[in-house]
């Protein structure tokens, strides 16, 4: 029986303690790991309360972040709740396996902590590794802040575990900004977070020897499609479930999420949209701009996978001009998060579609200030009073250098 342990009311944790804390009262079966930066502090700090009895379950070092994966796929095929962390080098190295977790519907939870990808090398966060990721099968949860990955750690077991659903989950946070940043978290207990998350139930567990099951089949062209048109209709239709683990956590906690967030848009005419730290830091210029008389506002999503088109459409279709920020490299097209907010407006019919434009930014942790922002705001003014770009379509902010563009 592992020990519980007493929490504050408010702790100081950063990203990383949180999410590990979460992963602490999940009462995880098998933890299968390969520190690496900046995700470390969430494997370190979980073998320390295996250590000190604080889990019972079982944890794993392994030789490679490829291993780590490879371990979590069998024992989530064998029966156990099973989660994991890594960042940027190690997440490629598991990419292959990513798609075996997926495909078998194993309900894994892995704490991706956003890093740069090499070359050159960078510890450092940007989306890199997030981008990598999508289409891989998985539903993708995106948090702001330390409160937030302790939040989402909680609810992911509950999403990936739901019979309806039973498709792993990546919590993502920023890399260094939020997962080595100290900030106020309210935590549950150790009773209240187990009761949310809930007993494990198996599926088809390779231990239960009365009722045998295979995993991962050969199935060629006679049934490949079929099996991957149906991982894809789960996961477009898993947002009803992430909604109901969203009211039922804020009954819970009163902390109320949803799957697109916004920040002043009542009467906005602009608007940044970003992931992660960044929208916390855009609320700032946006409240400035307005002093400045733009009516600016902000707007994020919680879930990358599945990407909210309809439901992001019919929230953007009203405004003027909107800027995409991409904290990720295109490599010879538009920003990947680009991509997927214009295709949402194009799920809108009858309606004039807002003037886009593409920043890249941020790329292996370039600081983003206050004053790039507000010049953002100020070019996405321009576009509104013009109703047509007023610069190259795509830009890099903060590049050192000649200013990149791309039409």
């Amino acid at each position: 029986m592992a020990k519980t342990m007493e929490l504050q009311e408010i702790e100081v944790w950063d990203g990383n303690l949180a999410a590990c804390h979460a992963m602490r009262q999940a009462q995880i079966d098998v933890v299968a790991a390969y520190p690496i930066t900046p995700s470390t502090p969430i494997i370190q700090n979980y073998g320390t309360f295996v250590g000190n009895g604080y889990i019972d379950g079982e944890f794993m070092l392994v030789e490679s972040e490829h291993a780590a994966m490879s371990g979590c796929v069998g024992a989530a095929a064998a029966g156990g709740r099973v989660a994991t962390a890594t960042s940027s080098q190690g997440f490629a190295l598991m990419i292959e396996v990513l798609y075996q977790a997926s495909g078998m519907r194993l309900p894994v939870v892995l704490n991706l902590v956003n890093r740069a990808l090499a070359s050159p090398l960078n510890i450092h966060g940007d989306h890199s590794d997030m981008y990598l990721g999508r289409d891989a099968g998985w539903v993708n949860l995106c948090t702001c802040n330390p409160q937030e990955a302790y939040d989402f750690n909680l609810m992911a077991f509950k999403i990936a575990e739901n019979m309806n659903v039973r498709i792993p989950t990546i919590v993502n946070q920023d890399g260094f900004l939020c997962s080595h940043t100290a900030q106020n978290v309210r935590p549950l207990s150790d009773e209240v977070a187990y009761k949310f998350i809930g007993d494990y139930q198996s599926k088809n567990p390779l231990l239960d020897f009365q009722k045998p099951a295979t995993y991962g089949a050969q199935a060629e062209e006679d049934w490949h499609f079929e099996h991957k048109a149906q991982l894809h209709n789960a996961l477009m239709h898993s947002s009803s479930v992430i909604k109901e683990v969203f009211v039922e956590f804020a009954d819970l906690t009163g902390r109320k999420y949803n799957i697109v967030e916004t920040y002043d848009l009542q009467d906005a005419e602009v608007a940044i949209f970003a992931l992660g730290t960044t929208a916390e830091s855009a609320r700032v210029a946006a409240k400035k701009a307005r002093e400045n008389g733009i009516k600016a506002g902000v707007v994020t999503i919680r879930v990358f996978r599945p990407f909210p088109y309809q439901e992001l459409g019919e929230i953007l279709k009203n405004l003027k001009a909107i800027a995409i920020m991409d904290k990720s490299l295109p490599a010879g097209a538009m920003g990947a998060l680009f991509n997927e907010v214009a295709a949402s407006l194009y799920q809108v019919q009858g309606t004039k579609h807002p003037v886009l434009s593409n920043y890249i930014y941020g790329l292996g942790e370039r600081d983003l200030t206050q004053v790039d922002l507000m010049s953002i705001y100020s070019e996405l003014d321009q576009n509104a009073k013009a109703s047509k770009l007023t610069h190259p379509t795509q830009q890099f902010i903060g590049l050192r250098g000649p200013k990149l563009s791309f039409c």
